[in-house]
């Protein structure tokens, strides 16, 4: 990737070709001028980051060219270039929208890293403009489905998050969705035409973690027959997402620390680094913090990792999405094996809703897929369908309860239930037969006898 594009603007030749070669050598792309309006006219059709200009030339100056920029081009950058008696010139044009100026004869390392300030801080405000955009879109993004106000609030991080390059730290529990927001970062991103690669770190065994994650050489171990990539290097240009990092072993943590400051990994068997352009997505269970506490896991690799982190609401802390979710799951299965549609009703809806979800969308997932398949119902007919009682039904019920209450507070004894509810013992034993809770004597004889 380019440092930067830079119009430079002199009409001395000699100097300008000096300049234009070093900025080439160090990594800029530069785009050569000997007149201002020359410059301004291209200005107009193409975006550098960063124009650097002479102050004094014939005809239009460098000052004229500064304060065109700032009135139809305030987002380009300018960096003044002064002999030494323009500095109070310079300071003047800083105030108008100049972003340096550097002083005749400059030198070469301090160009580069006024340069390097005013192209970041350029790219910088484009980012945050097209992020302000994607928030206030407001749009749906990698199949994050819901309408509460915890599913929008994550939609907008991801969306905030998304083309920033740098790692994230999602933390959500089991079935919340964690793969499903690191392939949505990957998918807005600017690294979305490269691979997006999942490692499940407590699947993978230990053995073989080194050689899977870094990749090995010819012949570094038995059974090595050829040389192979590892995960972050066929990640390249994309998205690597490490999925339960909590579970990774303490040793391993410390390699994948290395790669992530280094930016280059050492494959099993060979003795030089290999750069890697990757993003890293990790996820975990919890915050880490108990993980951290108890040693289990390195803290500088935590703060590396979770320089930007995203949480994933558990389903009971988004009720209002159950319906939401258990629809859109039950009309996919159903296109998936070819299925008609079924109805989802909103007493199927309220029964869901009360439920724990441990776990979590996974779990609500397999349901919905079970319902579309005719193989399981959420709520049963009698559920969804409750019948109504009459008035006398209702009191009989009501009579059961209490008789029953007293009769078990009573250790069994009937004249003493009778006598707890103010009624004769005959009415009592009739109203025991009537009822058919007459079995109760026999229950509580059996469970003295046992």
């Amino acid at each position: 990737m380019s440092r930067g594009r830079v119009f430079l603007v002199d009409d001395d030749r000699d100097l300008l070709k000096a300049a234009a070669d070093w900025l080439t050598i160090s990594g800029f792309s530069v785009d050569t001028f000997h007149r201002p309006e020359e410059a301004f006219q291209l200005l107009a059709r193409q975006e550098p980051d960063v124009v650097v200009t002479d102050v004094r030339m014939p005809g239009i100056d460098g000052m004229t060219l500064l304060n065109s920029i700032v009135r139809q081009r305030s987002d380009v950058p300018v960096v003044l270039i002064t002999a030494h008696g323009d500095v109070s010139l310079a300071v003047q044009a800083m105030k108008q929208g100049a972003e340096d100026f550097l002083e005749k004869p400059y030198d070469a390392e301090r160009l580069l890293s006024v340069l390097d300030k005013a192209v970041e801080k350029r790219r910088l405000k484009e980012e945050i403009g097209r992020l302000q955009g994607l928030v206030g879109e407001r749009r749906e993004i990698g199949g994050i489905v819901g309408d509460s106000a915890a599913i929008r609030a994550l939609r907008e991080r991801v969306a905030m998050l998304a083309d920033v390059d740098i790692d994230v730290l999602i933390v959500g529990e089991t079935g919340t969705g964690k793969e499903l927001v690191a392939r949505a970062l990957h998918q807005q991103s600017r690294r979305s035409v490269g691979p997006f690669v999942a490692i499940n770190c407590a699947a993978l065994p230990e053995s073989i973690f080194e050689s899977e994650i870094f990749g090995h050489a010819k012949g570094a171990f038995t059974g090595a027959i050829t040389e192979r990539e590892g995960k972050f290097e066929h990640a390249g240009g994309g998205t690597l997402f490490l999925d339960e990092i909590e579970s990774m072993p303490s040793g391993l943590q410390a390699k994948i620390l290395r790669v992530l400051q280094e930016r280059a990994v050492e494959r099993l068997g060979e003795n030089r680094l290999r750069p890697v352009d990757v993003r890293v997505v990790a996820a975990a269970k919890s915050d880490l913090s108990a993980d951290i506490a108890e040693g289990r896991f390195r803290e500088d690799l935590f703060y590396r990792l979770a320089t930007a982190d995203v949480y994933i609401p558990a389903l009971r802390e988004r009720r209002d999405d159950i319906g939401l979710l258990f629809v859109h799951f039950v009309n996919l299965a159903a296109r998936r094996y070819g299925r008609a549609e079924r109805s989802v009703s909103t007493e199927i809806t309220s029964v869901l809703q009360q439920r724990d979800w441990r776990g979590n969308v996974r779990e609500l997932k397999a349901l919905a897929e079970r319902f579309a398949l005719g193989l399981d119902e959420p709520v049963s007919s009698a559920e969804a369908n409750p019948p109504v009682l009459s008035l006398p039904q209702r009191m009989a019920a009501y009579e059961v309860r209490l008789i029953s209450e007293a009769f078990n507070l009573s250790a069994g004894n009937a004249a003493r239930a009778a006598s707890r509810l103010g009624i004769p013992l005959r009415t009592f034993n009739e109203k025991m037969s009537r009822l058919g809770i007459s079995g109760l004597r026999k229950r509580r004889l059996d469970n003295l006898e046992h």
